[in-house]
């Protein structure tokens, strides 16, 4: 098992977000993600997420704080496959809003492309 450790912090010397990188095995990858995710974290994290080629698993269970941003990353991350551990039931009900938001907005995208041609 190895482990990865990203750390952010604020000019006051406090740690705003940590995220551990697991491999638990052949394929999978863990990202334990502790503390808030805000700002220039999301970018961190999206970054994180875009160099995993193999099944990743983000924990949520020590998250404290999340913005608008980092719950849209966690929503499309999840629509593309990642899966969601331990998630806080208000980021899960804010995620699940997210996404519902996201596949409303694609739908509307393809139904005004297939009425273009008409």
């Amino acid at each position: 098992m190895s482990l990865h450790l990203v750390c952010r912090l604020h000019s006051s010397k406090t740690m705003t977000c940590r995220i551990d990188r697991v491999v638990i095995g052949p394929g999978l990858q863990i990202l334990h993600i502790s503390g808030q995710i805000t700002g220039t974290d999301v970018d961190l994290l999206r970054s994180l997420l875009e160099q995993e080629r193999s099944v990743v698993a983000v924990d949520l269970k020590d998250v404290l704080l999340v913005d608008r941003e980092a719950v849209r990353l966690l929503a499309l991350s999840e629509l593309n496959g990642a899966e969601l551990r331990k998630c806080p039931a208000y980021i899960r009900e804010w995620v699940t809003r997210e996404r519902a938001a996201i596949n409303a907005s694609e739908q509307g995208i393809e139904a005004s492309e297939d009425t273009e041609g008409v």
